[in-house]
């Protein structure tokens, strides 16, 4: 394994029509109860909003997941994510989430970065979870505006 497939570095952004504090909170929900998988499934997270907050897969029947802590929490602009994510081998996660008003409402910039013994499927895989999760925040605001999903 080289240096190049042990590093993963996805960055996205997209602007959201929204005030950034009401993005914010779509940010939280997205990450915990509101978290969906491409198809609508609930992915079964909860995030709890405190710097070293748990950042948790709850599947029921005593089965769960820490996908990582809140390093930091910096409402309406900055929330900063770290640890092992959906990686059940060594590895490092760290995801970033900056919110800045612009015209048209919030730019979100999103950053994963990661190194470790990364799954080549998780590797690929990564770039179209994070790209649902932008679009369905985007979604979410372009409901409330009354605009078509």
């Amino acid at each position: 394994m080289n240096l190049d497939e042990m590093v993963l570095d996805v960055q996205q952004e997209a602007v959201i029509n929204g005030p950034i504090e009401d993005v914010f909170k779509g940010v939280i929900y997205r990450f915990g109860k509101g978290s969906t998988t491409p198809d609508g499934g609930s992915m079964q997270l909860d995030i709890e909003e405190f710097a070293g907050g748990r950042w948790i897969r709850d599947r029921g029947d005593g089965i769960q997941h820490l996908w990582g802590h809140v390093q930091v929490i910096k409402a309406p602009t900055l929330l900063e994510l770290s640890g092992p994510m959906f990686m059940s081998y060594p590895a490092l996660n760290h995801v970033e989430i900056k919110l800045e008003e612009v015209e048209g409402g919030t730019k979100l910039m999103f950053r994963h970065r990661a190194i470790g013994m990364l799954d080549a499927q998780h590797r690929e895989g990564v770039k179209e979870g994070w790209n649902h999760f932008l679009k369905s925040i985007e979604n979410d605001f372009n409901k409330a505006a009354g605009s078509p999903a």
